[in-house]
């Protein structure tokens, strides 16, 4: 019987022992586990990769110039009647193609240069109506500061001033008779005539709305004013004035965006 009991408080004090140390056991594994969990490296997810920011733009735009020439002055050599205010000049509207380019230097700030050329058929009105003076080529390039409004989404409309120098090149009087009203009710011919070139300022509005991060439609309107002086000869008479040419540019074509 005494043994039996001996047996049971062995048996017992070996059960508390093996307790105490699987106890002991558990908790160094667990500070184990958290001692290398804490030497691990933790891992987030990238952010998303910001997009290099290019400064070039360009567009390819058809662009309507059209002449404003009211004002434009004659002065017919020794003829009162048949210069101004009695007449004046009459110049052609023009449809073109033109290409622009443009260099962001913030986001919103942007310089534009315009390149195209024109080509204007010229004549006399008032006294001087019915005749041809003569045709001009027109290099018109502009040069515009902009600014851009970027909080509209997809539209991006702009505003801009600048300057613009207009070379007159490939000059040709019209070299054909013609009928004037007058007075004096003659018969006319310009055979020389010459535009000298000339700066002007301008002004302009539009807007690109773009299709997705490179490709765009855009509308653009300019005015410039130009004024540039001129020469010809009519029936052997010296003529000069100023043609006040003062365009407008209409245009409406594609942007790409570097």
């Amino acid at each position: 019987m005494r043994e039996r009991r001996l047996k049971g408080i062995e048996m017992q004090r070996t059960t508390r022992h093996l307790a105490r140390i699987a106890m002991v056991g558990a908790m160094l594994a667990g500070t184990f586990a958290s001692a290398q969990a804490a030497d691990l490296p933790v891992y987030k997810k990238a952010p998303p990769p910001v997009e290099a920011f290019n400064p070039w733009m360009v567009r390819l735009r058809v662009l309507g110039v059209l002449p404003d020439a009211g004002g434009s002055t004659v002065n017919v050599a020794g003829v009162p009647s048949l210069s101004s205010p009695n007449s004046g000049l009459s110049i052609s509207d023009q449809v073109v193609p033109e290409l622009d380019i443009s260099y962001f230097f913030t986001r919103n700030i942007a310089a534009e240069l315009i390149l195209g050329v024109t080509r204007h058929s010229i004549s006399g009105t008032g006294s001087l109506a019915n005749l041809p003076i003569g045709k001009t080529t027109l290099l018109p390039p502009t040069l515009t500061l902009q600014y851009h409004f970027d909080n509209f989404g997809a539209f991006k409309p702009y505003i801009g001033a600048g300057v613009n120098y207009t070379v007159f090149f490939n000059n040709s009087a019209a070299n054909a008779p013609a009928a004037i009203v007058g007075p004096p009710a003659i018969v006319a011919t310009t055979t020389s005539l010459h535009v000298s070139n000339a700066w002007g300022g301008a002004v302009q509005f539009g807007f690109d709305y773009m299709l997705d991060r490179h490709w765009g439609l855009n509308v653009d309107v300019k005015k410039l004013w130009l004024r540039p002086d001129y020469s010809a000869t009519v029936s052997g008479l010296p003529v000069t004035g100023n043609a006040h040419i003062d365009p407008w540019l209409v245009g409406g074509g594609v942007t790409y965006k570097f």
